[in-house]
């Protein structure tokens, strides 16, 4: 069975427990100056942010048909039957295409590196193949990150929706978002108050990609998609360059 995690921000008080699990797991150093980064970056692979009086949890959203194993020329990123998207920096080449393609700008890069590597959460996919929760989860005081079987967090939600509706915005997030993902949000308000990406397409984003790579310039017909293929990914550059600058 398929594994996820539910983040319910209704539920988060912003302690960061998570985050200093998250560091121990992986080797990384957490200190105070690091817990006061609201991003993810190469040494901080999940990131509380704060939204006026609500939160918001940043982490690899493990799409059920990801984008960025999709681009990866060399399959240094592969969905496992588990659930968890992983990564193989043996394989990497540095390409960085993964970081372009995320529509959730996910992955980071080590700039600072002699031997740069992409980094992201891979979701404990060592603890979760021994049968143990994620550290995050198993760090969680109040329960807002959850992890389980991904159609168990998914029949939750919606009961928590159900039983609490003046609690919660009637939606969850990542359940259609990119074709769907591994990791579920809900919250008390719109998702856009949160930080979260509204404009995420709801089909799976590899279709997108090779519908614009298996286009040639003389199929006019489909101009249009080919112009909306080449709006996403002039955009997206753009984004991962902002993105850059700020992580240098």
């Amino acid at each position: 069975m398929s594994k996820g995690i539910l983040y319910d921000s209704t539920l988060c008080v912003g302690c960061r427990a998570c985050e200093g699990a998250c560091a121990e797991r992986w080797g990384l150093p957490y200190n105070e100056k690091i817990a006061g980064e609201e991003t993810i970056s190469a040494h901080k692979l999940t990131a509380i942010e704060t939204h006026g009086d609500k939160y918001n949890r940043r982490l690899c959203m493990h799409c059920q048909e990801p984008a960025c194993a999709s681009v990866c020329p060399v399959g240094a990123i592969q969905k496992t039957a588990l659930g968890p998207v992983v990564y193989d920096p043996e394989k990497c080449m540095g390409c960085r295409y993964c970081l372009q393609a995320c529509a959730f700008q996910v992955p980071t890069y080590e700039w600072d590196s002699r031997l740069p590597r992409m980094r992201k959460c891979d979701q404990c996919f060592e603890r979760q193949s021994r049968g143990e929760p994620t550290a995050c989860a198993a760090a969680c005081p109040t329960g807002a990150t959850k992890c389980g079987e991904r159609d168990a967090l998914i029949a939750e939600a919606h009961e928590r929706i159900a039983g609490k509706p003046r609690d919660y915005y009637g939606a969850i997030y990542g359940l259609e978002e990119a074709g769907g993902t591994s990791v579920f949000y809900l919250s008390s308000v719109p998702f856009a108050q949160i930080g979260l990406r509204t404009n995420v397409p709801h089909e799976p984003l590899p279709d997108l990609t090779w519908r614009v790579l298996e286009l040639t310039p003389d199929v006019v017909s489909t101009g249009s998609i080919l112009l909306g293929g080449i709006w996403w990914i002039t955009n997206r550059r753009a984004e991962v360059a902002k993105a850059e600058g700020k992580r240098k």
